[in-house]
């Protein structure tokens, strides 16, 4: 595969979303090894910042550049469309110290890229390929990078203010990234703009800019582009900020509750193993240790002890068997007594499906606690997939879960197959995957 610049420069203008002030910015062809370098025109010297993580400097609410006294902010959604696109090379020249808004998304910068025309350089293109596992945690907010042969994201929008949590993976490329993901537009929250002008940010901000969310209103001067914009959006912007290693990533990026800080932690633990494997040096990995539980079963006090969920989310009664150190068999007994059936459905209670891919996923990280042998941690669902419901479940069932372990990075990630089976047949099945925080009361 080979390294991409375009054949001719385009220029496109607007206002900017923080400093409110008309920018022009002009896409122009970079030789090969440039990568991305951002020049400010309004300044005498012609100042260059190449888009490296090292000269990351803001991060509130956007993603800024600084070097040399200079500064450019808002340059997630270029980088974002550049590397959507596949452009390895070019110079991005400003006539201010932001990059435009336009409608908030990147839709209008693959637009410029196509009319700028992608032209195929002489030169191979450079490609990180991730080796180990990487994690980055604060609080209730992750990020996880994994190994993978391509270059996915998996994104999980919590908002604790509306009805808008969000899940979405997606596997990028050009075709998905301009369907997909660059027309998802930047949101802000109606009771976050006064301190956000405080701080002199969203001078620029109108409803044709970005998305205001009022409580469960959406306001602004077109509907939503998508049912989960919001999340797309994140995707958006970590592509952005992950483009910051300098080059393409082959990786599978995990996200729960994302934003500019957090992805710029994450750019700089992959630019620190992108430069260790450079080096010919690799980090030795721990070794896991053995099993924390030895006994064939274990009951309910001990399940409590291993997991957080409490009435009415416990949805494991008994482990009934480890089979050696990657399986095991446990039970939930459906009575008519569990709370959801009052409403799932009335005269006619069904066991929701959701839930029972919660069982199969507190199974598997009882697996990992015991396999990591770390008691103190906490299973995280982090997503499934290829989920498969073959027939209800109702009052009177035993419900069979069998998981077994397929993958494990280290300590900290897992991944698992599962089914749930009611008198030996399969009820339902799905490949889950989980990380271990530590358990903070």
């Amino acid at each position: 595969m080979k390294q991409h610049t375009i054949l001719r420069e385009s220029a496109i203008s607007g206002v900017s979303l923080h400093a409110g002030k008309n920018s022009t910015m002009t896409l122009k062809p970079a030789a090969v090894n440039t990568g991305i370098v951002f020049r400010r025109m309004d300044l005498i010297g012609k100042p260059e910042i190449p888009a490296k993580i090292e000269n990351v400097g803001e991060l509130v609410r956007s993603t800024s550049l600084t070097a040399s006294n200079t500064t450019i902010s808002t340059v997630e959604h270029i980088l974002s469309a550049l590397l959507g696109m596949g452009v390895d090379n070019a110079i991005i020249e400003l006539t201010a110290d932001e990059l435009p808004i336009l409608d908030g998304s990147a839709k209008h910068f693959v637009n410029l890229i196509l009319r700028s025309e992608i032209l195929e350089q002489d030169a191979p293109r450079k490609i990180f390929e991730l080796r180990e596992p990487i994690t980055v945690t604060r609080g209730n907010r992750s990020l996880v990078a994994l190994p993978h042969d391509g270059f996915r994201i998996t994104a999980t929008l919590v908002d604790d203010r509306g009805p808008y949590t969000q899940h979405l993976s997606v596997d990028i490329d050009a075709n998905s990234y301009v369907a997909d993901i660059a027309p998802a537009r930047t949101f802000v929250h109606y009771e976050d703009i006064e301190d956000l002008l405080k701080l002199g940010k969203v001078r620029g901000g109108t409803m044709d800019t970005a998305i205001l969310i009022k409580g469960d209103q959406i306001l602004s001067r077109e509907p939503l582009r998508f049912r989960d914009e919001f999340v797309r959006h994140k995707i958006l912007d970590i592509m952005g900020d992950v483009f910051l290693v300098g080059v393409p990533l082959k990786a599978h990026i995990i996200a729960i509750r994302p934003g500019h800080s957090m992805n710029a932690e994450l750019t700089k633990a992959i630019f620190a193993q992108k430069k260790v494997v450079e080096s010919g040096t690799k980090p030795v990995p721990k070794s896991p240790a053995g099993p924390l539980i030895s006994c064939v079963e274990c009951d309910i006090n001990r399940i409590l002890n291993l997991l957080p969920h409490r009435y009415p989310f416990v949805m494991i009664d008994r482990i009934v068997e480890f089979i050696g150190n990657s399986e095991l068999r446990a039970i939930k007994n459906v009575t008519i007594n569990e709370p959801y059936f009052m409403g799932h459905f009335p005269g006619q209670p069904v066991m929701p499906g959701v839930l029972q891919v919660e069982a199969m996923a507190q199974a598997a990280g009882v697996l990992m606690i015991n396999l990591a042998n770390l008691e103190n941690r906490m299973a995280y669902f982090m997503s499934c997939d290829k989920v498969k419901f073959r027939r209800a479940v109702t009052p009177g069932d035993q419900l069979e879960i069998h998981v077994k372990l397929t993958k494990q990075r280290g300590n900290r990630i897992g991944m698992a197959d599962a089914e749930c089976k009611v008198d030996g047949k399969v009820v339902s099945s799905a490949q889950l995957m989980f990380m271990l925080f530590e358990n903070r009361e």
